[in-house]
Parts: C-alpha cells; sequence; structure tokens
C-alpha cells in the first residue's frame, strides 16, 4: 500500500480510504457478518483510514464500526467521523453530539474530526455558535485529534472556511468530472497551499463513473495501449496529484478492495504518462459532448443573486440523462440543493434577473436552463419533500446522539 503525508501532523495515511457509506446490506440492514470481514481484510491489505458519519445507514454506520475494530483492529487505524451542522442548536450540542460517537464508536478518541457537509451560510452559523472553540476544547481534551470539514458549495465559500480556522485537512468532492465543480481544482490547490491534508470524497461520482458508462466512453477506455478498467482511470487520474492525501471508496466486496489497493499501491503523484492523461481528457471530453447542458463548471455565472447553485444545478442534471439511476439522482437533488444536509441552491429559486447568461462564456441560456432542471427535479411537491427529509435527518442525529445505551 501506498501511503501519503498529512502536512501538519506527519500521519502517514494510506491512499485509499474506506468509506462506510456503503456497506454491505442484507434485509435492509448491515450485513455485519460480511462487512466485519471486509473492513478486516481492508486493513490486511494495508488500508488505515475508515471514514463514517452520523446519517450512513440511517445512524448505523459508527456502531457497527466501533464493534467491527474491537478485537485491536482500533489501534491500527484513523476513524474519521463528523458533526452534523443540521443538527447543532447550541454550543452544548456540539459536545453531546461528539461524546455519544465517541461511546457508539467505542474509542476515546477520533482520529479525523470533520464539520459535516459545510457551505457558506452553515459555516457562518457553526461559527457563530462556537464551533471553533468547541474544536480547540475537544482537542485539548484529546477527545480528537485532528479536525477538518467537509465541504459542498462554491470555491469562494471553501478559500474562506480554509481560511478562518486552523485546519489540519478537509474533504472535498473531486473526479475526472468535477475539476470545476464546488472546490475543483482550484480548491484542491488552495488547501494544499495552506498545508491542508486533502481528503477525498465521490471519485467514481456515485458510482456513475463505473456503471452504465456510454458506449462512447467504453470505445476511448478500450482503446488505450494499457488496459485499465473505468475504475483504474478514475483513482490513477486522483492520486496522480500530489496535493491528494486519500481517496474514500465505498467499497462493499473483497473484489472492490483487490482491486482499488492494488491501483493505489502503484498510483503515485505524477506517474501518468502524458499519452494517458490525454486518455482521460478524450473521456472527458467525451461525457462533455453527452451532457444536456454544456456547462463546463467555470462559475462565472456565480454567486447567484438568490442562491442558485447553477453548476451543480447542472451537474445533477447531466447525471440524470447521461447515467440512468434517476430516482437516486432526484433525491440526491434534494439532499444537495433543498436545504437538507447543506445549503439550499435548488434551481426554483431563480428570479430571471439575467446576470448569469449575461456573464456565461459558453452562452448558455441559464434561466431557461433551470427552468428545466427546476420542472425536471422539484415540481409542486418539492417543499414538501424537503421539509420532511430535512426534519427527518435532524430528528435521526438528535436521536442516534440521544441514546445512552
Amino acid at each position: 500500500m501506498q501511503y501519503r503525508t498529512v502536512p501538519k501532523t506527519n500521519d502517514k495515511i494510506s491512499a485509499i480510504g474506506f468509506g462506510c457509506m456503503r456497506l454491505p446490506v442484507k434485509n435492509g440492514r448491515i450485513d455485519e457478518k460480511e462487512a466485519t470481514k471486509q473492513i478486516h481484510y481492508a486493513i490486511e491489505k494495508g488500508i488505515n483510514y475508515f471514514d463514517t458519519a452520523i446519517p450512513y445507514h440511517m445512524g448505523k454506520s459508527e456502531s457497527f464500526l466501533g464493534r467491527a475494530l474491537l478485537g485491536g483492529f482500533r489501534e491500527k487505524v484513523k476513524i474519521a467521523t463528523k458533526l452534523p451542522h443540521w443538527s447543532v442548536k447550541s454550543r452544548e450540542d456540539m459536545d453531546e453530539i461528539l461524546n455519544s460517537q465517541l461511546k457508539k464508536l467505542q474509542t476515546d478518541h477520533i482520529d479525523y474530526y470533520l464539520i459535516h457537509s459545510l457551505a457558506g451560510d452553515s459555516w457562518e452559523k457553526m461559527k457563530n455558535l462556537g464551533v471553533i472553540d468547541f474544536l480547540e476544547s475537544a482537542k485539548k481534551s484529546g477527545k480528537i485529534i485532528n479536525a477538518g470539514f467537509s465541504f459542498h458549495g462554491d470555491i469562494s465559500s471553501f478559500k474562506r472556511i480554509v481560511d478562518e480556522n486552523d485546519w489540519e485537512f478537509c474533504q472535498i468532492q473531486y473526479n475526472i468530472l468535477d475539476e470545476k465543480n464546488q472546490a475543483g481544482t482550484e480548491g484542491l490547490l488552495y488547501a494544499a497551499q495552506k498545508n491542508l491534508a486533502v481528503i477525498i470524497m465521490e471519485p467514481l461520482r456515485g458510482g456513475n463513473l463505473v456503471n452504465n458508462i456510454p458506449k462512447e466512453v467504453s470505445k476511448i477506455w478500450d482503446e488505450a495501449d494499457v488496459k485499465k478498467t473505468p475504475a483504474e482511470w478514475s483513482f490513477q487520474w486522483i492520486l496522480n496529484k500530489p496535493e491528494v492525501t486519500t481517496v474514500l471508496s465505498g467499497m462493499n466486496e473483497i473484489s472492490q478492495i483487490d482491486e482499488n489497493t492494488d491501483t493505489a499501491s502503484n498510483a503515485f503523484p505524477d506517474s501518468l504518462t502524458k499519452e494517458e492523461l490525454l486518455i482521460v481528457d478524450k473521456a472527458k471530453e467525451a461525457y462533455m459532448k453527452l451532457m444536456k447542458v454544456g456547462c463546463t463548471g467555470c462559475r462565472y455565472c456565480m454567486p447567484c443573486p438568490y442562491g442558485v447553485d447553477i453548476p451543480e444545478c447542472f451537474s445533477l442534471y447531466n447525471n440524470y440523462f447521461i447515467f440512468g439511476g434517476k430516482l437516486k439522482t432526484k433525491f440526491h437533488y434534494i439532499i444537495r440543493l433543498g436545504g437538507i444536509l447543506s445549503d439550499r441552491g435548488n434551481a426554483g429559486l431563480c428570479r430571471n434577473c439575467g446576470k448569469c447568461k449575461k456573464s456565461c462564456p459558453q452562452n448558455l441560456d441559464i434561466p431557461n436552463l433551470l427552468k428545466d432542471v427546476s420542472k425536471t427535479f422539484e415540481g409542486r411537491t418539492f417543499g414538501i419533500k424537503t421539509a420532511i427529509l430535512k426534519k427527518g435527518a435532524e430528528l435521526q442525529a438528535r436521536i442516534s446522539f440521544k441514546k445512552r445505551n
């Protein structure tokens, strides 16, 4: 296994991290026997970074991971989990949530503790509630070792959050189609310049880059002299960046663990050849041609005066038509843009002011395209669905950390 160094602490982290959001399930619940087997196997293969959170597997992921790491495995790994900002109403809530997580994970410390799914407004809220003091106090007490945040927002908010606290690390969505979306490459480089470790999530765009691959893209992968699976291309492209510390993968089969650890063992920074990088560029171009909206994610249209996250709206809209899985994409749209886990940014907020249209270098008719996005994803029940899901997320988190036994 290849290990990469956390700049501020010199921790050695495996280049592939184990994401505990997509564990194997049986009858709708975590298949504990199989999932435990896979976690132990991953540790044997050299993976030492395990990422979980309160919402994963309907609140069961943390407790499962705590049990899976008993018997000497906890000492071999770094645990990452997250503080759900949507459930925090006071400074005291932060301590209560953390203490509950420590109990569920059956440990006395969290190695990497993140504020979950931050964007601009949620960061301001957490700052005002005293999150910086909370993080400093938790580090002094030894309950957390490293402080960070995961992010789904725009690049200006990302830079502001990076600058306003002494973080050890951050976590961003990044893959071959998201170079200019959310934090993107600009954010990756910015965080690295500030000596933050950068953890990568969604390297396969929720599995879309390895499932339902368009024939135009498959042809490009197949034409390469060196044969690689789509997952190998995706992980190697990310790990080719020296600024990346580790890439999270939601593995739920032994074969996936084998493939990803083998890939990570050889995917060193700057190891892809010019020819291989050109192949990836050709695949990206093929995806771009298939997109319903020719948005490049340049963000010249941002910020929107009414709060629409225009690039994210178009990204999910394109996913809807390219990759299939339409129900899943609709759910992601509500979660990401409906104000459930981060700030609202849905297309229905558009007021047709035209500012974005004037700024778009692709000359896209953004206001009318946003109407199409809203029609596809929102409809009359959108407000009701977001309200129910938001209340559900808050209730789930509160029940989870208020349970003492």
